[in-house]
Parts: structure tokens; C-alpha cells; sequence
């Protein structure tokens, strides 16, 4: 559904008014939820939209500042999105936000992750011991086609026998 104030973005809050006895729902974006008074920002508690906004390294406050100041600022040609919206938000306003921001995506993933770009999930308890040995192969995999590339042959044979071993380990669980 789609905001009722600005009609550009996706609403995902849903406020309920009663006036006169009569109850209407109006639907709106976080954003606009902020601009026009629906909610306030800085006194609703901590949320992942507070915790992106620490990601960034700014606050409400600065944000304001600082986008006032800013003559010139990426904006997402699809959802017209700006990036302070975003920083504020914590949310892109649609899939176009996602290459439109992504220069500025990395630094945040690296903190989110530890200093990677990607999230690998957790391996369940139960089931963990095959699928452990299958992620082990695939990168045993990658280290021995980047050992052929430089030539070093003598690793390589290692590491294929390590692959080796460890498929093995596989079929005899499968078993």
C-alpha cells in the first residue's frame, strides 16, 4: 500500500483516528509519520531504525543540520528518496534505493558483519556436521582454483587432497 501523505513511498505504519465516533485509518511511511506529527522520532524508544541511524555515525538531530546544509544530495531517481531520509528511516523506500545508496552501503555492512561484506547465517545443531564439511569443501574449492591461477602447484596438491578427504567424509555420511 502506498503512503496516503506523499504517494511515493511504501506505507508501513497504519495509525487508527477517532473523531466524532467515527474510526479512520490513515496509512502512512515513517517518514512522513515523523513529519507530520504522527509519532516523534527521538522519544519512541530504541529501535533497528535507531540502531541503523548509530550505524551512520549521526543522530536526529545532526541529521537535520546537516541535510539543510548540504546543496547537493543522492536521491533515488525511482522513489525520490534522499539519502538523509534514508540515514534517518533506516529502510529504503524501494528496490532502486539499494544501487542508488550502495557506495555507502559497504562501510555499514562492515561494521554490522565484523569487517565482512556478508552474512553467512548460522548452521543448525542437528544437521550441522555435513553441511560444515560442504561450506569447508567450497572454500578448500576457491583456495585451490586461486593456488592454480599463481602457479602454486605444490599447494594446490594439498589442498586437493584435503578436498579429497573431506568428500569423503561426506559420502560416508550419506551412507
Amino acid at each position: 500500500m502506498e503512503c496516503q501523505e506523499c504517494h511515493n513511498r511504501p506505507a508501513t505504519l497504519r495509525f487508527s483516528q477517532v473523531i466524532n465516533g467515527e474510526k479512520t485509518d490513515v496509512y502512512v511511511c515513517e517518514i512522513c509519520a515523523i513529519e507530520k506529527g504522527y509519532m516523534s522520532y527521538p522519544d519512541e524508544g530504541y529501535s533497528l531504525h535507531h540502531l541503523l541511524s548509530g550505524l551512520f555515525g549521526t543522530t536526529y538531530d545532526n541529521i537535520q543540520t546537516a541535510s539543510d546544509s548540504q546543496t547537493e544530495e543522492t536521491q533515488c531517481s525511482q522513489c525520490g528518496m534522499k539519502l538523509s531520509q534514508f540515514k534517518r528511516v533506516g529502510k529504503f523506500g524501494c528496490p532502486a534505493c539499494y544501487e542508488t545508496f550502495s557506495e555507502h552501503l559497504d562501510p555499514i555492512f562492515r561494521r554490522v558483519h565484523g569487517g565482512n561484506t556478508t552474512h553467512h547465517g548460522k548452521i543448525p545443531a542437528r544437521i550441522g556436521g555435513t553441511i560444515r564439511i560442504k561450506k569447508e569443501v567450497d572454500a578448500y574449492k576457491e583456495e585451490l582454483q586461486r593456488l592454480i591461477q599463481n602457479e602454486a602447484f605444490e599447494e594446490a596438491a594439498e589442498v586437493r587432497d584435503k578436498i579429497k578427504e573431506l568428500e569423503a567424509q561426506t559420502r560416508g555420511d550419506d551412507a
